[in-house]
């Protein structure tokens, strides 16, 4: 016997770091996030169509996208309704500024909280940090079992989860009762375009700090459609010790970070003859490059 499910699905735009250029860093050797276009984190992608699969199967199931960022991550949101979700949230606040992943997922936690979901879908890690520490951490901040490199949904009945897992030696299948929290391995399945009438639908759905920069029409425009009116939430309205949020609740500091580009200076011609080979084996063992 299965029932609808109540979805909560963890995204993040990130910098384009498939794309790095000369000045994708500051002299201070922070990302410079102005060179770089800003995307939905690729293994989020992948954990929405997963959610989107269990919608396609399970009737009266909905999925509801959290984001923490800037206003401008409002896009992830609108995204994610223009491929099938039925609504967003998004966390902003300064309060949420310099979070390392510790900060980030008690944030994420308390929001989940408000939102009670049986089910917190997460890719396996952002591409700008590749710690693939929030969706676990989450996990216990919430006291929720967890189940790691998920890849396929195989069935879901009397409130449990059947899932394989992409390991880096094989494929393990799994069990989990509800509530439970998963992360998507970039293995999975690509996520579904656009939806045209999705995109029609919700292409002017705003958060609430965006209406308010529109003017008197465009404000009334989306007062008189609830679906066009994307939930935006505080520090203050997701119930938490601010002493954990942002700069204050991240144990971790980054002291240096160096952008190292590898250039060749020297190279050589080889044939294909044996002593030749063997010269350069025996140059690169006597340099530690290898052995």
């Amino acid at each position: 016997m299965t029932r609808s499910l109540k979805i909560v699905v963890l995204a993040k735009q990130v910098p384009d770091t498939r794309n790095v250029g000369k000045d994708a860093m500051t002299e201070q050797g922070t990302v410079n996030r102005a060179a770089l276009p800003a995307i939905f984190n690729p293994e989020d992608l992948h954990a929405l169509e997963l959610a989107l699969r269990l919608k396609d199967n399970n009737p009266g199931t909905t999925i509801n996208l959290l984001t923490m960022g800037p206003s401008r991550a409002a896009d992830i949101v609108r995204e994610g309704l223009f491929r099938g979700a039925d609504g967003g949230v998004l966390l902003t606040d300064r309060k949420f500024a310099g979070a390392d992943t510790l900060a980030t997922s008690y944030a994420i936690s308390c929001a989940i909280n408000k939102l009670n979901p049986d089910l917190i879908i997460a890719g396996r890690q952002a591409i700008d940090g590749d710690t693939a520490q929030v969706g676990p951490q989450v996990a216990e901040k919430l006291g929720l079992p967890q189940i790691t490199y998920a890849e396929e949904v195989l069935s879901y009945e009397n409130n449990e989860i059947t899932v394989r897992r992409r390991l880096e030696h094989g494929v393990e299948t799994v069990k989990g009762k509800l509530p439970l929290v998963i992360t998507v391995n970039a293995s999975a399945p690509t996520c579904r375009p656009r939806n045209a009438k999705q995109l029609m639908k919700y292409k002017h759905a705003k958060t609430l700090s965006e209406i308010n920069s529109q003017n008197n029409d465009y404000t009334e425009f989306c007062q008189s459609k609830d679906y066009l009116n994307i939930t935006e939430w505080g520090a203050n309205d997701i119930d938490g010790d601010e002493e954990q949020f942002g700069l204050k609740g991240s144990p971790t500091k980054v002291k240096k970070i160096e952008n190292v580009v590898f250039q060749a200076k020297e190279s050589k011609k080889l044939s294909e003859a044996d002593p030749e080979i063997e010269s350069l084996m025996k140059e690169l063992i006597a340099n530690h490059t290898i052995g």
